[in-house]
């Protein structure tokens, strides 16, 4: 039997070769048609060159988010916003191993949606008070705004109440603090940069302008 030397603990490695589980080389990802572009270049020159065109073209697709006006840039920080959501909530479920948590997920969902018809609300109310004032549908939610938004985070927080487990007591209430924690991040900066853009478009472009102002 080969054995091997020792391990980064400085422990002796007993293991043969065939106990020994092998590592797969990481997969190349680059898209074909770069491969066959760049086929003559050393790989420190495709990295360049890759890295080039992907930047080129970052920088294209922003310039033309913000030739469409303020409106797209608006629907760009709101998905950039729920994918942020998405990705920290993820990592809390793989933390916490909480995968079987009973309405979790869809709680969480449920509470992002409430803090942003609570934030955005003030906003339409804030920028748009004239035109909801003559539409006589928008009155009553224009009025109870705050009342509404209370009364859906409350029945959001009934039923987590209602979905709580024995002897998960400990790791539920670790995933209802994770999720607002995670509201906090994304939904408040998200919110404050589009107040910046209804204040001009030239405070998102280079909103630390107007703090040393």
């Amino acid at each position: 039997m080969d054995v091997g030397g020792e391990n980064r603990f400085g422990e002796l490695d007993l293991r043969s070769d065939a106990d020994v589980p092998e590592v797969l080389p990481p997969r190349d990802k680059t898209p074909e048609i770069f491969k066959k572009a760049l086929s003559g270049l050393s790989s420190r020159w495709k990295n360049w060159w890759i890295r080039g065109i992907l930047t080129l073209a970052m920088i294209s697709c922003f310039s033309l988010i913000i030739y469409m006006g303020s409106f797209m840039l608006m629907l760009l920080v709101l998905s950039i916003q729920v994918k942020c959501f998405h990705e920290i909530i993820t990592i809390g479920y793989r933390v916490y191993h909480s995968y079987d948590l009973p309405w979790f997920r869809t709680l969480s969902w449920y509470f992002l949606l409430c803090v942003n018809y609570f934030f955005y609300g003030e906003t339409i109310a804030d920028y748009f008070a004239t035109f909801v004032q003559r539409r006589e549908q928008l009155q009553f939610l224009f009025r109870y705004h705050r009342f509404i938004s209370f009364t859906l985070y409350l029945t959001g927080f009934c039923f987590f109440v209602l979905s709580l487990v024995k002897k998960q007591y400990r790791l539920q209430f670790y995933m209802f603090a994770w999720t607002h924690v995670t509201l906090l991040i994304t939904v408040t900066q998200s919110h404050l940069v589009i107040q910046n853009l209804f204040e001009g478009m030239i405070w998102f472009l280079v909103s630390n302008l107007k703090c040393h102002l």
